[in-house]
């Protein structure tokens, strides 16, 4: 199993108070993060693609950030976590543009995550213009869209597109790829339908929704099934499962469970179900604008007992396995919940001893199923 980190630049109102240079901060911190996670030895990392959601995410321009990233990383895989190729969004020939532009800039490390964006007020904001009011209507447009990028990539000259959400006539989609094929592809699933269609088009899963690895399991398992008989709409199948927890490391276990404890955690929770009004709302958790209670000892107990990941390096490393022994490929990390020395710690530790324990392939999952191209 692999390991990562995400970054969504959450800029919350209690600290932006008298603090008028916060988001800047939250932003160069963030940015250091991924620098000190490179130097750490974790694989990937993954921007997000957010618009209007004030405090939960001011992570707009993520290729901007992608191409920051290449210039700073060497190792690391910088993912688009995602970018949305909804043509009321970005339309899909940029996408493809910046795509191999990206690819180019890393040096064939870009991960090339797609999605349909987080809940209606997101959503809406760009589709409204189209007499859109139902989010369901996006997998539609998103179904249509995404076949077309390798064509955009591998064809000297593209066919051209005549669909019902856009049109494109044959032009030549500029730069290519480097070298054989294209960046690996991804999909942001939230439910086992969407992990099972993502698995028949040959596309690796960004697993961004909550859940426990008690019910995430059987999704993870009906995705490697579905992905047998997979017709990618890719040059290759991304036999890939990205989950995400959050973590808090230090040498001493309990100071670890304390700054879980302490941290913002259910805030960040409190705006999820803020925004993505796409996802299950659970029993017992209040409609924004009531938060989430602070977490109690037991509480957050119940949480790494579900798979969050609170600790010293020793039991950090049992936790990650039961996520390895759940089917995933990839274990991803928020950030930014801790304070910044705090999360440097966590980066630091996991670096150090868990993640030579775990991963102990040099070559990037997604990096040998490219290279496979070239026999």
């Amino acid at each position: 199993m692999e390991f990562g980190i995400f970054i969504q630049h959450p800029v919350f109102a209690h600290h932006r108070e008298g603090n008028p240079g916060y988001e800047h901060q939250v932003i160069m911190q963030e940015i250091a993060l991924v620098e000190a996670a490179d130097r750490a030895g974790f694989k990937y990392v993954w921007i997000t693609e957010h618009h209007f959601l004030d405090e939960y995410s001011h992570l707009s321009a993520n290729d901007v950030m992608a191409g920051y990233f290449a210039h700073s990383t060497e190792r690391i895989h910088i993912g688009s976590g995602i970018f949305n190729p909804l043509p009321q969004v970005n339309h899909p020939a940029k996408v493809a543009e910046r795509v191999a532009t990206l690819d180019h800039l890393t040096n064939r490390r870009f991960e090339f995550g797609t999605g349909r964006g987080a809940g209606s007020h997101e959503i809406l904001g760009f589709l409204a213009k189209d007499g859109v009011t139902d989010t369901s209507t996006t997998k539609e447009i998103w179904e249509e869209t995404i076949p077309e990028f390798a064509k955009m990539w591998l064809q000297d000259t593209y066919e051209g597109f005549d669909g019902k959400w856009w049109t494109l006539p044959p032009r030549k989609i500029l730069p290519k790829c480097y070298g054989s094929g294209h960046p690996a592809m991804w999909y942001a699933a939230g439910n086992t339908s969407s992990y099972e269609m993502a698995a028949r088009k040959g596309l690796g899963v960004l697993g961004f929704s909550v859940g426990q690895i008690s019910e995430l399991e059987p999704v993870l398992k009906a995705y490697k099934q579905a992905v047998i008989d997979a017709e990618p709409v890719g040059a290759f199948v991304n036999d890939n499962l990205m989950v995400t927890a959050t973590a808090f490391l230090a040498e001493d276990g309990g100071v670890a469970f304390q700054r879980a404890l302490d941290s913002e955690m259910t805030y960040l929770q409190s705006n999820v179900f803020r925004y993505h009004d796409t996802f299950p709302h659970p029993e017992g958790v209040p409609y924004w604008p009531e938060l989430i209670p602070p977490n109690t000892p037991e509480a957050l107990q119940y949480q790494i007992d579900g798979g969050l990941i609170v600790g010293d390096p020793d039991q950090a490393v049992e936790q990650c396995r039961r996520w390895e022994s759940a089917g995933a490929d990839q274990l991803v990390f928020g950030v930014s919940m801790a304070t910044f020395e705090q999360d440097l710690e966590t980066i630091r530790l996991m670096g150090e001893h868990v993640i030579p324990k775990i991963d102990t392939d040099p070559i990037h999952r997604t990096t040998r199923f490219r290279d496979a191209l070239d026999g």
